[in-house]
């Protein structure tokens, strides 16, 4: 049991671990740089940083690549602020992501970025509360229900190390509710298959964990890491 203590701990905390010791000091840093905040913090800009806003709009827009598409724009810079995160360089995705913002306020996927960018500092309330504010004008988005499930997978994960049962299984139980309507949203999207697996096979369902781990491995499998694999293949081989 403690194998899989150990694993979903290693899986469920890999944005707290991806950020540096200098995004440790990222809240700090937020308070004088409302580039750190979603959306800037929604604070007044000098004239100065409007030029520079409208200059980067300008020349983004104007570039072959995007041909004037700002949600074609956005969603590039969406993409470079993952890749950040990725990175372990959380500061510069959310510099991404609010140019994103900036690019096509109407884009909920951004909700998606700022939601990971307080994932990385394991901040689960304000990850919690931007994939709420894009889940309302997007009910349906794939990336928002996994990834607010996510929350309460580490909530879960958390719960259960401190031995607090009967919250734990609330908390998964809100996972899986998410997780489920992320499935039905887009059935192929390989991030829901995945962690539907690790969920049911953290609640011993063997048939289930399995349903969804052979769908996501036939779709790719990009996201299977080789301990879930070995897990799963120990506690629910084929056919159990």
């Amino acid at each position: 049991m403690l194998f899989y203590r150990t694993f979903i701990s290693i899986f469920l905390t890999f944005f707290a671990i991806a950020a540096s010791a200098q995004q440790s000091s990222l809240s700090e840093q937020a308070k004088t740089n409302k580039r750190l905040l979603p959306k800037y913090g929604n604070q007044p800009k000098t004239s100065q940083e409007l030029e520079a806003d409208k200059s980067f709009i300008e020349s983004t827009l104007a570039s072959p690549e995007f041909k004037g598409d700002r949600r074609m724009a956005s969603n590039y810079f969406i993409g470079r602020g993952f890749d950040y995160i990725y990175k372990r360089d959380a500061k510069t995705a959310m510099y991404r992501f609010n140019q994103a913002y900036l690019l096509d306020s109407t884009n909920t996927d951004i909700y998606w970025g700022y939601g990971a960018f307080y994932m990385t500092d394991n901040n689960l309330t304000a990850a919690r509360q931007q994939y709420e504010a894009g889940l309302k004008r997007a009910p349906n988005s794939s990336h928002l229900l996994t990834d607010y499930a996510t929350t309460y997978l580490a909530e879960y994960q958390r719960l259960t190390s401190e031995g607090k049962t009967q919250e734990a299984a609330s908390a998964m139980k809100s996972a899986i509710i998410n997780l489920e309507k992320s499935y039905a949203a887009d059935s192929k999207d390989q991030n829901t298959l995945f962690k539907l697996s690790v969920c049911h096979f953290l609640k011993g369902d063997c048939s289930s964990a399995r349903k969804y781990y052979d769908t996501c491995k036939t779709l790719g499998g990009k996201p299977i890491t080789q301990e879930f694999t070995d897990a799963l293949q120990l506690q629910c081989p084929p056919n159990k």
